[in-house]
């Protein structure tokens, strides 16, 4: 059964940080992504990356404050976030699939979300 598990979601102040965590159990991916949603706000695109040959994506609205990481067997992702602003407020989901799609339809699996509110 395959499942992807987020944490790290939080409260935080504009400017801080917070550290996104999403596991992945039940098979093996070539791809993985984070995308977010704001209430009353289509689904968006965050980051993406492919493990071979290793590359990643941002969304322009998160390029330079956003960093996407994997562990060494490819089995969890983090999204580290920097210099928040209350604008990134929305609840972000990790999904996985077969390549680093920023279109949200195009991932098979996903996650439950984790909250993350930054206040002004």
């Amino acid at each position: 059964q395959v499942q992807l598990v987020e944490s790290g979601g939080g409260l935080v102040q504009a400017g801080g940080s917070l550290r996104l965590s999403c596991a992945a159990s039940g098979r093996t991916f070539n791809a993985m992504g984070w995308f977010r949603q704001a209430p009353g706000k289509e689904r968006e695109f965050v980051s993406a990356m492919r493990w071979s040959p290793l590359t990643t994506s941002y969304a322009y609205s998160v390029k330079g404050r956003f960093t996407m990481s994997r562990n060494n067997d490819k089995s969890a992702v983090y999204l580290q976030m920097n210099s928040l602003k209350p604008e990134d407020t929305a609840v972000y989901y990790c999904a996985a699939g077969d390549a680093a799609y920023t279109e949200y339809e195009k991932y098979d699996y996903w996650g439950q979300g984790t909250q993350v509110t930054v206040s002004s």
